[in-house]
């Protein structure tokens, strides 16, 4: 076996990726083949989700339906990749297997991380956690680097922009 393990991408099942990825895993474990597939991945994102004020981190998929093998490819490699439950086969042109290179392996493997809110520009916000609670203001920016929201409020009959944390603003629903 002078042959060097490559990536390849398998397609699976919507939903199946961790399962695909634990079944490959046990097989692999079982039937002792680490010389031939040497690693599972399945690319996530982590995201900070902020809704009514609530902040949640949620782990998602960046590629449903695909998984990152790291294998020699042999007809046993191939044959256990390909009759696991869940898969339906290999990227490729005609489901061969198409090798990846290291370059694109970085890319889709890159653990990243974002902040979604459920506000944008333009939209009416209550403000939640200060000491303006109550006061409701139109979103003018936000600075998903800074985790901040500017918000112009009409206070005293008087517009002021204020510069909040992303969670502080809560949308109002219309």
């Amino acid at each position: 076996m002078s042959e060097a393990a490559r990536w390849y991408v398998i397609h699976t099942y919507s939903g199946y990726e961790n399962k695909v990825a634990q079944n490959i895993e046990k097989v692999v474990e079982n039937r002792k083949l680490h010389h031939l597939i040497q690693e599972v991945r399945v690319p996530t994102e982590k995201v900070t989700e902020i809704t009514d004020g609530k902040t949640k981190n949620v782990e998602r998929k960046i590629y449903p339906c695909y998984v990152l093998l790291k294998m020699v490819y042999t007809d046993d490699s191939w044959y256990v990749v390909r009759n696991t439950r869940g898969v339906t086969g290999f990227v490729g042109p005609a489901s061969e297997p198409t090798p990846l290179s290291e370059k694109e392996v970085e890319a889709l493997g890159v653990e990243l991380s974002s902040i979604e809110v459920d506000y944008k520009i333009g939209d009416t916000v209550k403000i939640n956690g200060t000491a303006m609670d109550g006061f409701t203001g139109v979103v003018q920016n936000i600075n998903y680097d800074e985790k901040t929201v500017d918000v112009l409020v009409s206070m005293f009959g008087r517009e002021t922009l204020t510069t909040l944390a992303l969670n502080q603003v809560v949308s109002l629903d219309d």
